[in-house]
């Protein structure tokens, strides 16, 4: 059975009883972020994209969570004037957020704010796709730490940027990744695990074996199933430990 049969049929419960797109201003910018719920939801789940943007590829995982029990908003971090459509564009937009923590974090928090308006004060939990899994580690190091019960990352980012640290302090960390991946070598995993056990942070980390970076990419030439599958599983593990 493909992942599209598969992954429907074990994980979509019921339909959403909420699902839209959101439109909202960060410093006279326009973005577009999506909300999707259950009817009686168990918990938020903060959705961070990959260095393409905002897509229906956020918008299919928010109906899963949804569908599963779960709020869940995608959040933009480019804007709608952001080109994404070329490689060059896509690092220009992750390589201005990169060398601009702060604008970053700014953008974290207006996709937050806008989460909390619908989801109200339910506990959360931060998910990010490649770039995205970057953001929610810069999420789970900084002051915003608290924001959430859990921050997670498929296939993402995971070096420290300079003059950052794990103190221990953070809430569990999850890490899914690639053994093929070459983007973000098992070097880097090994980097990372060292620094959050030396920090005593709590975290797990999972590494499938022969996947590339973006496993999980529906349709695309990077898309493993067997990776896609069992990382959807420890995330949604992971969920029901933290929410």
């Amino acid at each position: 059975m493909r992942l599209t049969s598969l992954l429907l049929a074990s994980v979509f419960l019921s339909a959403p009883a909420l699902a839209e797109d959101v439109a909202y201003e960060v410093d006279g910018e326009a973005f577009t972020g999506y909300f999707a719920e259950a009817e009686t939801p168990k918990g938020l789940v903060l959705i961070v994209h990959d260095w393409d943007g905002m897509t229906d590829y956020e918008r299919k995982r928010a109906d899963m969570l949804a569908e599963m029990g779960y709020s869940a908003f995608a959040l933009d971090m480019f804007g709608n004037d952001t080109p994404t459509e070329t490689v060059d564009h896509r690092r220009a937009a992750t390589g201005a957020l990169y060398q601009d923590r702060e604008r970053m974090r700014t953008l974290i928090q207006a996709g937050v704010d806008q989460a909390k308006q619908r989801a109200g004060d339910a506990q959360m939990v931060v998910m990010g796709y490649c770039f995205g899994g970057a953001v929610s580690l810069e999420m789970a190091r900084s002051d915003m730490s608290g924001m959430a019960t859990g921050y997670a990352s498929f296939h993402g980012g995971l070096s420290t940027p300079e003059g950052q640290s794990w103190t221990g302090d953070e809430p569990p960390v999850l890490v899914l990744h690639g053994g093929a991946d070459t983007s973000i070598t098992l070097d880097d995993v090994a980097t990372l695990a060292k620094e959050l056990e030396s920090a005593g942070t709590t975290y797990s980390i999972e590494v499938y074996s022969g996947a590339p970076h973006a496993f999980t990419v529906f349709g695309s030439n990077r898309y493993q199933e067997r990776a896609d599958l069992a990382s959807w599983g420890a995330f949604t593990s992971f969920l029901n430990e933290q929410l």
